[in-house]
């Protein structure tokens, strides 16, 4: 391998996508990384990203870009039911594998890809970047540390508006089948993050609703019926012995952005944002035997990247690039890889299972 990690992203239109909001600039202010290509489905948008981002290598089939002799690892940043095919066949090519979350359509697809990545033993991550924020992660320590004690209770929100118009570029993702929605990426990201910090629940009664069942494309003027849910309620008991739940919820207008609070026999943390925790810097407050919330600084030790790693989107999937880079320079697992994923995609089948029958579930925690 080069003195540098050449990856190939697959998704790398300019235009519109996670791609080049994140992917692209953050590899590109990586050191550990080369951007060696890039992937559409048109040569011609193929080559507008790569001149934008200064790869090396441009094509319209990503089967030229996983086969190419100078491809290391592969990114995937697609629409979630194209996800499956393109990571199988780099995991069956050998390459390292960075898929977003969600990693399947399904949980059977996310195990097929989890199961063939530990068979061919190539490094693969998954990207839920909420673990890599440095907000999250010093939250994490302090928990694990003892800052709150025994942990009581918690409770995690993530409340978006503008539910009811989007463009038609993005109304692909009413269909529940298809494996976007607002229970597997904006729950799927938010309640990650909260078990990621306080451990994981041992059971839950969940409530999965569809309340918005048309959307208004504005770019067309056409309404489209909806089937995938836009509010989601999960409560539960904790491994831990504590109580947590959840509420995460794709509303018609302005919501509330992002909130997680932590309360234990010794302390209180709270965590928020107006974004979310997987894409924007978030702010810590804590209290420690006392009533007052104070603002926590977070140590420069969480923060993995260089200065030159841009703020916002790119910074949490450049701390996640960081991390893949050490996993494949060093040999050795990283986190979250795709059993990860797969452990995860099992929780919101839980979750599913739960509102569907109308009772709680025990989760399985092995």
């Amino acid at each position: 391998m080069a003195d540098k990690i050449r990856l190939g992203i697959i998704g790398a239109n300019i235009h519109r996508g996670w791609a080049p909001r994140a992917h692209l600039p953050a590899v590109v202010a990586s050191p550990e990384f080369e951007l060696t290509a890039v992937c559409t489905t048109r040569q011609e948008s193929a080559d507008e990203a790569r001149q934008k981002f200064g790869a090396r290598l441009a094509f319209d089939d990503y089967h030229e870009l996983i086969d190419h002799p100078d491809i290391d690892a592969v990114a995937v940043s697609l629409r979630v039911p194209a996800h499956y095919e393109p990571t199988m066949a780099a995991l069956n090519a050998g390459k390292h594998v960075y898929t977003e979350w969600p990693l399947g359509r399904t949980t059977a697809e996310a195990k097929e890809m989890a199961d063939l990545a530990q068979a061919k033993g190539v490094r693969n991550m998954v990207g839920l970047q909420a673990r890599a924020n440095p907000g999250i992660l010093f939250v994490k320590d302090l928990v694990s540390s003892g800052y709150v004690g025994d942990v009581m209770s918690c409770h995690v929100s993530r409340i978006n508006g503008g539910g009811l118009e989007r463009t038609s570029d993005r109304t692909w993702q009413r269909d529940v089948d298809l494996g976007a929605n607002t229970l597997t990426i904006a729950c799927g990201h938010t309640i990650d993050a909260l078990r990621f910090v306080v451990g994981n629940f041992s059971h839950i009664s969940a409530v999965v609703s569809n309340q918005s069942k048309e959307w208004f494309e504005v770019d067309t003027e056409q309404t489209v019926e909806v089937t995938s849910p836009d509010n989601i309620l999960v409560s539960g008991k904790l491994v831990n012995g504590g109580v947590g739940s959840v509420h995460v919820a794709s509303n018609p207008w302005v919501g509330s952005g992002y909130r997680m609070e932590i309360y234990g026999r010794g302390g209180t943390l709270i965590v928020s944002s107006e974004g979310s925790a997987n894409t924007s810097a978030v702010r810590i407050q804590g209290a420690k035997g006392g009533n007052t919330l104070e603002d926590l600084e977070i140590p420069g030790k969480y923060r993995f990247v260089l200065e030159g790693m841009p703020e916002g989107e790119p910074y949490n999937v450049g701390q996640m690039y960081y991390q893949f880079g050490q996993s494949i320079s060093s040999g050795n697992d990283c986190q979250p890889d795709f059993n990860e994923a797969v452990e995860l995609h099992r929780f919101i089948d839980d979750i599913r299972e739960s509102s569907d029958r109308g009772r709680e579930i025990a989760v399985d925690t092995k």
